[in-house]
């Protein structure tokens, strides 16, 4: 079968296509024919070396990346009963769906609803359960609540910005340019500031009152972490989910308690996918609100699976406008 497959660390340059055996299921596991696999940050951060060092996403090397896929089952593992071959799947959190197909733990694999695009499908699985595990677990919005969402005409910010929006929360936006906050408030936002326009942080103030806002959640990181823990109200809480603009510098301790006795996190999304019962519920919670017309899925680009290096030049590029997918039939 046709992979894209890391030999060394490296820029977009690293993605090579190649020519690689057809995997097998093991006890508990199905093979995927894929249809798509999602473009993701993980996997720009699987590439570049930035995991190496991670016991939760393990990157050896050589190895075929991709952590996000949809398709067909073509094959069960032995001890796998509740799913059957022909079943139309997504799936995320398993390496490997930069590919023609893939291997997957039975566990982790969500039958994928009629009348859901397997396209959609696709991007409500990584970058969906993100912004539900943010929204919902991480920091469960309310109404009352305020948050900020970096990068809010992205793929997951434009899930998040909606998901918050739905639980009641006021949503304030960070983004590029004009367009990207027209599309950030058509999702919901209540309010967009132009980073590289304004400050932010003083920006945050004004729209607060000076309170500052319950929780930030950050995707971007070393160009925005030290401001976004200042954003935060006394005791609030600040999400480092991402690194768009490059890893964080450390923290140190005191400047939480000076910003007003704030938390800082770093969360893997996996340990908010800790059971297929905690994965299918996410799942099943997004699937019904894209049915209902509660949340809309924005795919911006779809490129063939040998463009693989082009659509993470386009991701890190931080010119994405919704998902980026890889078509991999």
């Amino acid at each position: 079968m046709k992979a894209i497959q890391v030999e060394k660390f490296g820029g977009p340059g690293q993605l090579k296509l190649a020519e690689v055996p057809t995997p097998r299921p093991g006890p508990g596991e199905v093979l995927v024919r894929l249809a798509y696999a999602g473009v993701n940050y993980i996997d720009v951060y699987m590439r570049d070396g930035s995991y190496a060092r991670s016991h939760t996403y393990q990157t050896p090397l050589p190895m075929t990346i991709g952590m996000e896929g949809a398709g067909r089952i073509e094959e069960l593992g032995t001890g796998v009963s509740d799913l059957a071959i022909g079943d139309t799947v997504a799936y995320c959190l398993s390496r490997g769906s930069y590919a023609e197909y893939a291997v997957v733990p039975a566990w982790k694999v969500v039958p994928v609803p009629s009348g859901i695009d397997l396209g959609v499908a696709t991007a409500l699985m990584l970058q969906g359960s993100t912004a539900h595990y943010l929204s919902r677990s991480a920091f469960p919005l309310k109404r009352g609540n305020t948050c900020l969402v970096h990068a809010g005409a992205g793929g997951v910010g434009q899930l998040l910005v909606q998901l918050a929006k739905r639980a009641g929360a006021t949503v304030i936006a960070t983004v590029g340019s004009e367009d990207k906050a027209q599309i950030a408030r058509e999702r919901g936002a209540d309010h967009t500031i132009l980073y590289r326009q304004s400050d932010f942080g003083i920006e945050v103030r004004r729209l607060t009152d000076g309170r500052g806002v319950d929780v930030v959640y950050d995707s971007v990181g070393r160009e925005t972490l030290p401001r976004s823990i200042r954003a935060l109200k006394r005791r609030g809480l600040c999400i480092s989910f991402g690194a768009s603009s490059g890893q964080p510098e450390p923290v140190p301790l005191l400047e939480l308690a000076e910003a007003g006795s704030v938390f800082l996190t770093r969360p893997h999304l996996a340990d908010y996918m800790t059971s297929a019962d905690e994965i299918r519920a996410r799942a099943a919670d997004l699937f019904s609100a894209v049915a209902e017309g509660g949340l809309r899925v924005t795919i911006d680009k779809v490129f063939p699976l040998a463009e693989a290096a082009t659509a993470h030049a386009t991701i890190e590029g931080r010119a994405t406008r919704g998902k980026l997918l890889l078509k991999t039939d």
